[in-house]
This record gives C-alpha cells, structure tokens and sequence, in this order.
C-alpha cells in the first residue's frame, strides 16, 4: 500500500504540486481545508500532511501557525515550491477567445500584467485547480483559468500561456508535518532548523531578553512571529533557528529562554530545503 500525504485544495493545487515534489513516492488526497489536512495525517488517514506556510508576494498563509501549536503533528521536511502560473482553457480554445479568466485571490493580482492586456474579467474562486477544473466542466472557450500546469494535465486543458505570473520570484513555503517526531541526527556542518513556540512571561523586556540566548551563543534565528489573543495581546511567538536540539549552544540558548518564557512547546526539528542556499 502506497503512503498517503494531504494537501488543502484540489488535485492539481499548488500543494499538490509541491507534495508530489517533494514526497514523489506519495499518494497526494486532497482536504477541504487546512484542518481537514492535519486531521487526516492526526487520526492516520494520511502517513503525511503539506502545508504552505509562506508566499514572497502574498506574505503569511492565514490561520496555518494558529493551527500548528494545536494541530499535534510534528515539522519533518520543509519544501519551496516556485509558483508558475499557467492561463489554461478548453481544447481548441485560443487566448482571442476568452473574455473571463478564473482563479485564486491571489494568483489573479499576481498576473494583472496578462489580465489587463487582454482585458479579461477576472473572478475568484477557492483555489486555481479548483478554477481549473470549472472551467473544464462549462466546456466554454470564452472562460479560462489561471493555474498550475499540473492542473491543467488533470482536467484535460490546453495550455494558452505559460509563466503569466508578473514576477519571477513567486515562491510558496510548505512544511511537511508528521504524527511522529522525526529528528534528524546531529552532524556538524548540516543545514538543520528547529521550530519552535513559546509565550514569554509579564515582565519588561521579556522578549529581548530571551531571545538573548540565542544571539550570544551565535545561533542565527531565520523567524521570529508574534500571534495575538482575544484582546489583541502577544498571546505567543512562532521561532525558527539554525541549530540542532543535540547542540550545547542550543541547550544553552534554550536554558536562558527558560528563564523568560511560560511555556515552550518544540515543533521539530528538520533539514533545511537547498533551495535556501540557491537563494541566498
């Protein structure tokens, strides 16, 4: 039986594409929502989920890091998935012929380059695949989509452009969770993360002091978020470091956060994708 990952969307989504990527020997499922992907790795129906996390132009993926504390699954893999977008439409149909053009919320402004030259009329939907595969069901050359050229392949569509996107740098951050831990052994001279959330306790300079930790035993911190409560306080801090577990400078840093923080809570533990070096 072949290993199952999740993804939120529809086959032929851009987390689809980049599961398929990064867990080739994967069987991708798609959920609903980004809940309905922890809970099918959570309760076994999936051996793995894939969640984006960030875009370079749309910025943080809204609710994923309010999900991750609480979602019981682990960070084991990180993956860069470059964003490609493709104008699809039915067979036979050529870019003269469309008037409308559908896709995600933020793929549409991502091509206004391609939309206003052909003076499309643009409309959202759930996600590009999810667009893609309506298009593909009205049978109507006047209609295309914006999505993946994945998307494209599954619902049977011609590929009117390819690479419509307005910017080249267009890249999505996915982690890969897990149900179970899987920390990679230490070797010095890996390229090895660490996540992690903490609250920090009501004192003044509490944060700055235990992020202290970390800057004096030279451990680069590649992310730090603040994520509000109820009454719009700092409920709690989303981190990510350049260090393993297994480290004494990490043990030291993590013993003066000790001093500072309520409340730490260790996501995993992961080797860095190579894309962070190519893009350096």
């Amino acid at each position: 039986m072949s290993k199952k990952i999740a993804f939120q969307g529809a086959k032929g989504a851009y987390s689809d594409l980049a599961a398929r990527k990064a867990c080739p020997s994967f069987e991708t499922v798609p959920c609903t929502s980004f809940d309905e992907a922890f809970k099918s790795a959570r309760e076994g129906e999936s051996d793995l989920a894939m969640i984006p996390v960030d875009n370079t132009l749309a910025g943080r993926v809204a609710d994923v890091h309010r999900l991750l504390p609480k979602g019981q699954l682990y960070i084991v893999g990180e993956h860069f998935q470059p964003i490609n977008h493709a104008l699809v439409g039915v067979r036979g149909a050529k870019i003269e012929d469309v008037k409308d053009v559908h896709s995600h919320v933020h793929a549409i402004p991502q091509c206004q380059k391609l939309i206003k030259k052909h003076g499309f009329t643009a409309h959202v939907h759930a996600d590009t695949a999810s667009a893609a595969r309506d298009v593909a069901r009205w049978g109507d050359k006047s209609h295309a989509a914006i999505s993946s050229i994945l998307a494209a392949e599954l619902y049977d569509l011609d590929i009117l452009a390819e690479n419509v996107e307005d910017e080249t740098h267009n890249t999505t951050r996915f982690l890969i969770l897990s149900p179970e831990m899987q920390m990679p052994e230490y070797k010095e001279g890996d390229n090895i993360l660490t996540s992690f959330v903490f609250n920090v306790r009501n004192i003044p300079s509490a944060l700055y002091k235990a992020m202290g930790g970390f800057a004096t035993n030279g451990i680069q911190m590649t992310k730090l978020e603040s994520y509000i409560d109820a009454q719009f306080n700092a409920a709690h801090f989303y981190a990510e470091v350049e260090a393993h577990p297994d480290e004494q400078r990490f043990k030291y840093a993590l013993e003066e956060l000790n001093f500072f923080a309520k409340s730490i809570q260790m996501l995993g533990t992961y080797k860095a994708d190579p894309f962070r070096g190519k893009s350096a």
